[in-house]
């Protein structure tokens, strides 16, 4: 008999105490250490990546002490990528994406006072996302910050098409295994400032 999964408030607790631990690691990195972390991990992700000229790749604007996005958006341009930021729709729904370019003011929106482009900007599906996140294990899975919204959105673009999910974060928010459900949208690549690699099934 296949042993039974754990009971889900057992998973939501383990989720909240890895993710915890993992915030606490990022917040003890230290300006200094994050900004030299973001501008290595930024080139392990255009390697990665590959040529992206002609590609609509969605980033994040790093919110609070998340790894800085940034670098890598100037990287992505000057080799030709159209950048997307998310949008939040509303509780329970999947994200939209506005394009970003380059001169576009970016204001806190919503609940959660994320950088957002404005209403005017177009609406985009992207080609490739690059997910943010507290937690991380080297089997693509992931701990987000509790609301499912990557989730629920990386299920509708994949249903669609095929859309490649990457993970942006510090290497000190690594877990040595994150409590998946079914729910949970596995990550084809993980990057963070020590390297990039292909998570399995990817």
């Amino acid at each position: 008999m296949a042993p039974s999964s754990p009971p889900a408030d057992d998973i939501g607790a383990e989720k909240r105490r890895l993710r915890a631990a993992a915030l606490a690691r990022r917040a003890a990195m230290g300006d200094e250490a994050r900004r030299a972390a973001a501008l290595a991990a930024a080139g392990h992700a255009l390697t990665a990546i590959g040529a992206p000229q002609g590609r609509t790749i969605a980033l994040f604007a790093p919110f609070r002490d998340e790894i800085d996005t940034f670098p890598l958006a100037a990287a992505l341009r000057a080799e030709g990528a159209r950048l997307a930021l998310p949008v939040i729709v509303g509780r329970e729904q999947p994200l939209a994406f506005r394009l970003w370019q380059p001169d576009d003011a970016l204001a806190p929106r919503g609940a959660f006072g994320i950088p957002t482009p404005s209403a005017q900007a177009p609406e985009v599906r992207p080609d490739m996302v690059v997910v943010p996140l507290a937690a991380f294990d080297r089997r693509g899975y992931r701990i987000g910050y509790g609301a499912g919204f990557y989730d629920r959105t990386l299920a509708q673009l994949r249903a669609e098409r095929p859309v490649r999910a990457l993970g942006y974060a510090f290497a000190c928010q690594e877990v040595p295994r994150a409590p998946d459900e079914p729910h949970d949208e596995p990550l084809d690549m993980m990057i963070t400032e020590v390297a990039a690699f292909l998570c399995p099934g990817s």
